[in-house]
């Protein structure tokens, strides 16, 4: 709040609070609503519509600091920019999002089996082992559905990305399926209210919601460990330094 105009807050403060029917209250609210879109900002690294680049360091410890893996589908824009913006990142193709993608090019009566067959290429306990079913698949079915191997052919390289970070569950970070479950949540809260008074009530319900979640995913849900992310990141310091 003190990097904001304090004059404009002021004015803000006369002009907005007295002449409400009930000025504690709305003051109440407005705080809320600051409060929750700084604990945002914060949480985020930077302001909403500022670049990357340009992120504040006036939140030390929330912001940014490096990114080392994307998951998303296989949107053209998310690719390009994670090309362009976050370089040396990797870019996991989510699984789920993948296998759509192929079966949408099988007949209805070869989903379900061979949609048995993809999920066994994800679970291998080694990269190469993934590799060599999906191999294996491809050879099956390429000449009763060569779209779809042909996709996925081009599309494998990046859904194996999550086997380079082994220190983290690979059922975790091969799809986006932790995102999904959150806005199913959302969805899921705001259908209880129904109708809301206004778009303020509809963000200040799901920013305490989100800040809930991840207070507690940091604390007791949490998949990615300090004490296992420790030793790699003191290794890539040294040999950074080096």
């Amino acid at each position: 709040m003190a990097h904001r105009d304090y004059k404009t807050i002021l004015q803000g403060l006369l002009t907005g609070f007295l002449v409400e029917e009930d000025p504690i209250k709305a003051r109440l609210e407005w705080w809320l609503t600051e409060l929750m879109r700084v604990e945002v900002e914060a949480r985020v690294g930077a302001p909403k519509g500022e670049h990357s680049r340009e992120r504040k360091t006036n939140y030390s410890g929330y912001r940014v600091r490096r990114v080392r893996m994307f998951i998303s589908d296989a949107h053209q824009g998310i690719q390009a920019a994670v090309k362009k913006e976050w370089l040396g990142a990797s870019w996991q193709r989510c699984k789920v999002h993948f296998m759509r993608n192929i079966l949408a090019r099988v007949a209805h009566k070869d989903k379900a089996p061979l949609a048995e067959r993809l999920k066994q290429i994800w679970l291998q306990p080694v990269r190469r082992s993934a590799e060599r079913l999906a191999e294996l698949i491809i050879k099956e079915y390429e000449e009763k559905y060569p779209e779809a191997m042909r996709c996925l052919e081009e599309g494998l390289e990046d859904s194996l990305q999550f086997y380079n970070f082994p220190e983290i569950d690979k059922r975790r970070i091969s799809s986006t399926n932790v995102l999904e479950r959150t806005n199913r949540e959302i969805r899921r809260r705001s259908r209880v209210v129904g109708v809301f008074s206004s778009i303020e009530s509809y963000l200040r319900l799901v920013t305490a919601y989100l800040i809930e979640y991840t207070e507690d995913w940091a604390n007791e849900n949490a998949y990615i460990k300090a004490d296992k992310l420790g030793p790699l990141l003191e290794q890539e310091l040294a040999q950074a330094a080096n």
